[in-house]
């Protein structure tokens, strides 16, 4: 497993994001991510938990 060099995690101040609509009228927001890959799901479980910890919202995907 990799050593925990951990970086702080800022995240950038609140803005609002620019409306979006498509022809149907459904409004976009946009959303940006970072996809961390695993060595397995207990890897994963560590992962998801560092970051957690971190003030982070996540979303956990298995593909």
């Amino acid at each position: 497993m990799p050593e925990n060099n951990a970086i702080p995690l800022n995240p950038p101040p609140q803005q609002k994001a620019a409306k979006h609509y498509g022809r149907n009228g459904f409004q976009y927001k946009q959303q940006y991510g970072v996809v961390v890959l695993c060595e397995s799901e207990p890897h994963q479980q560590q992962v998801y938990a560092a970051l957690k910890a971190q003030g982070l919202k996540l979303k956990v995907v298995t593909v």
